[in-house]
């Protein structure tokens, strides 16, 4: 474009200033009024809305936009009276009659209407909303608008407009409710109106929350609690908890399509409270169908409903976990007392039969495996309940492991039991299965091994248990018997597991010592095989005393040689031979065939005795004792392999399972039995029996009193002055892992430690200690 061009082009003048007075406003008003007339009129298209802006800012800047905003506000007034007389008030008289849809639709048409007439007004208004409004303290003109559409139209002086809309809306949600299809675009556009309907515009209220949102909930909340009520009386639990879940979901639906998002909270709450929080009890413990059906059924599905639709009250999932911890406890009680109904039996209500004994062992053996199986498939039941159904909630771990640990620990063989059950699982009950398969027994043995609280008295009883298994060799797998350990090991630490690593490091120097000694043994030309494991006292549960027996004079012969040998090698040390351990094998020539018996050391004492007797003569249980002068306890279990096991090596007069003082022993040379080598373990309960246990309780007694003694006195080294109650505390703390101490054996130890001098009570205070060095 060139300068000329520019310099040519037209300039915008600014028009031109009038002189205001009361004709110029009346003229301009006259104008303004007629407009606004014709747009509620819907007559729009002769209208100039760039000269009807220009005439309402040509008032407003001569300072007449009061007399602006008050006369559009009456003619907005006037209008609205007028449809409400001549629109909304005859269907309003109709609907009473009828169903009211046609009354809501004449009411949407009207909104729509005016708000459509609004905007265009408030454009047309739009200087003067700019300065007035907030100046005067008035709302904006299209606010105005829908105060008076509220206050001429909605809350009609004349007629109840707005309590009737409210009944029709209420009416139309509550046959929803019943499962009828109503017309929710209608609903949705009443609430979207009374959403926009200023109540307070102070508080930014509206009125759909002052108003109808009030009597929604009302309404709502009586609904709820008469349907909770009916459905309580009328559905089993599952079914129940679908109701209750169909219900939520159905509120979420209606939130969405016609009711606003403010209300949702309110509702859900409704809900929750009058068809959950309000029957939790009652839903749990309801008959054939409660939580205790869905557990005992593992129905994972109604578990998980129950949890989802618990979460949302305050107290459901407290509640559920108190019930499911109460079964468990029950359950568990049941697992403890002496008659058990296997799982299957209780599912099909068959006859309790009487526990049965496998083979090689005792009935109370059996029942001990029995324990330990239960209430691993209770945990493994539990355990899945707890991944598919409770959603692997943390809380209720908590509560299931409390619960497991409570019948577990009023248990008071559950310490033997779980070890009882570890021996014949490295025994024999892992024989034939994949590694992958023994880490699961073996694990799943660890998670009951966590639950026991009296650990040092486990370790007691896996010491025994393992060293029956090192020695007579009867262990299937070196390997899991190292896994074992060092689950144990992870599960208490390195002191837990320190002797029983010793017992490891024994047999392997055993079997050193061993290979050099066959290399002697062979110069002295002795006329048995004698293997010998040398085992340190402080690892091994073994008597302190020398056990008693007369040894066939080979086997002695045996012994010496050993003993000069070992004893040339370990200067200053003492070998007390323990026969209760051994084992021998002996060949033995009945009158069809020979065979090799593997029997314990004590068995082949007996049975050597047999071989100086002429055929048919008999020994009685006083000759034997006499002759080999085994303790009476172990002679009758020994007496009771031989005589009333499965292989019968001596027949036993009278006959039947116990030992007594009168009773004569025979060698049967008839023996006839296909296998050539034949095993005889010792029959006898491997469950200890009350006295044996009383026994076992006493040594551990005597042990935790030391162990509380060095806790005590390794805490006040360190804290040199501690209060009574603290350092009880401490000291529970730091023995909990082994044992849970009474706090009256804490106390008796501190006294103890007093008059031994390693404390001393403060001077002024007798409940704060002083650390004596």
């Amino acid at each position: 474009m060139s300068l000329a061009n520019r310099r040519t082009k037209a300039k915008i003048k600014p028009p031109r200033k009038l002189a205001f007075n009361e004709n110029v406003f009346n003229e301009s008003w006259e104008k303004l009024s007629r407009a606004i007339s014709e747009i509620h009129r819907k007559n729009t298209s002769n209208l100039s809305y760039e000269e009807l802006y220009r005439t309402a800012y040509y008032l407003v800047i001569n300072k007449s936009q009061e007399r602006l905003y008050n006369g559009v506000k009456q003619v907005i007034a006037d209008h609205l009276e007028e449809v409400a007389r001549d629109q909304v008030v005859p269907a309003f008289v109709v609907g009473q009659s009828g169903d009211g849809s046609s009354f809501l639709k004449v009411l949407i048409r009207v909104w729509e209407d005016h708000t459509t007439c609004m905007h265009l007004i408030r454009d047309i208004m739009m200087y003067l909303d700019g300065s007035y409004p907030k100046l005067a303290q008035v709302p904006p003109v299209y606010d105005m608008g829908l105060e008076l559409f509220r206050d001429t139209v909605v809350r009609s002086p004349r007629y109840p407009i707005q309590e009737h809309m409210f009944t029709i809306l209420l009416d139309l949600i509550r046959r929803e409710r019943e499962g009828e299809v109503i017309d929710r675009s209608s609903i949705k556009a009443v609430t979207d109106m009374l959403l926009e309907l200023p109540e307070n515009q102070i508080a930014s209220e509206s009125v759909y929350q002052t108003g109808f949102e009030k009597e929604f909930l009302a309404e709502s909340r009586e609904f709820y609690r008469v349907e909770g009520q009916m459905l309580v009386g009328k559905y089993d639990a599952p079914e129940y908890l679908k109701k209750v879940e169909k219900r939520l979901n159905e509120e979420d639906q209606r939130i969405r399509h016609y009711l606003s998002s403010m209300t949702e909270g309110h509702i859900r709450n409704i809900v929750e409270t009058e068809l959950i929080a309000n029957h939790i009890k009652t839903v749990m413990e309801m008959e054939n169908s409660g939580l205790k059906v869905m557990l005992d059924n593992k129905k994972l599905e109604d578990i998980g409903r129950m949890y989802k639709l618990f979460m949302r009250v305050p107290t459901g999932l407290r509640d559920m976990q108190k019930f499911i911890g109460d079964y468990i406890r029950e359950l568990g009680r049941a697992i403890n007392s002496p008659i058990v109904l296997p799982t299957s039996a209780k599912e099909n209500n068959e006859p309790v039969s009487k526990p049965e004994k496998t083979a090689g062992m005792g009935a109370s053996s059996a029942a001990a495996l029995r324990w330990v199986q239960e209430v691993l498939a209770l945990k493994s039941k539990f355990d899945e309940i707890l991944r598919n159904g409770l959603n692997s909630d943390k809380s209720f771990q908590t509560t299931f492991n409390e619960a497991f640990s409570n019948f577990i620990n009023n248990n008071p063989k559950s310490p033997e039991y779980i070890s009882l059950f570890i021996d014949e699982n490295l025994k024999k009950g892992i024989k034939g299965k994949s590694d992958d398969e023994v880490d699961s027994i073996l694990d799943e043995t660890i998670s009951l091994f966590r639950f026991v609280q009296e650990k040092d008295v486990f370790e007691r009883y896996y010491k025994q248990h393992l060293a029956k298994r090192l020695l007579g060799g009867r262990s299937v797998s070196d390997d899991a018997e190292r896994n074992m350990l060092s689950k144990l090991k992870l599960e208490c630490g390195c002191q837990f597991t320190s002797k029983l690593e010793g017992m490891f490091q024994d047999m392997r120097t055993s079997a050193e010592t061993m290979l050099i000694f066959r290399q002697k043994a062979a110069q002295a030309n002795l006329q048995l095989e004698l293997n010998v494991n040398v085992l340190t006292s402080t690892f091994w549960p073994m008597n302190s005393n020398v056990t008693q027996c007369n040894m066939p004079p080979e086997v002695q012969a045996a012994c010496e040689v050993y003993k000069q040998f070992y004893l040339s090698r370990h200067s200053g040390r003492r070998i007390a031979w323990q026969y209760n351990l051994g084992t021998a094998e002996i060949r033995a020539h009945f009158d069809t065939r020979k065979h090799e018996l593997s029997v314990s050391t004590y068995a082949m004492v007996v049975l050597l005795l047999f071989n100086n007797l002429g055929d048919g003569n008999s020994l009685s249980f006083t000759d034997i004792q006499q002759e080999t002068e085994i303790e009476e306890s172990d002679l009758r279990r020994t007496l009771q392999s031989l005589a009333c096991g499965k292989y019968k090596i001596l027949l036993k007069t009278p006959k039947g399972r116990e030992i007594g003082a009168d009773d004569r022993f025979v060698a049967n040379w008839g023996f006839t039995c296909p296998l050539a080598r034949i095993k005889i373990q010792t029959v006898a309960a491997k469950v200890e029996s009350e006295p044996e246990r009383r026994e076992t309780i006493e040594k551990v007694e005597e042990t935790r009193k030391h162990q509380i003694e060095a806790a005590i006195v390794r805490i006040m080294k360190d804290r040199k002055t501690m209060e009574h109650n603290q350092l009880v505390a401490e000291v529970t703390r730091q023995l909990t892992p082994r044992f849970v101490p009474v706090p009256g054996m804490i106390k008796k130890r501190i006294e103890t430690l007093i008059d031994r001098e390693y404390l001393e009570r403060a001077s002024g205070d007798r409940k704060m200690y002083n650390y004596l060095a």
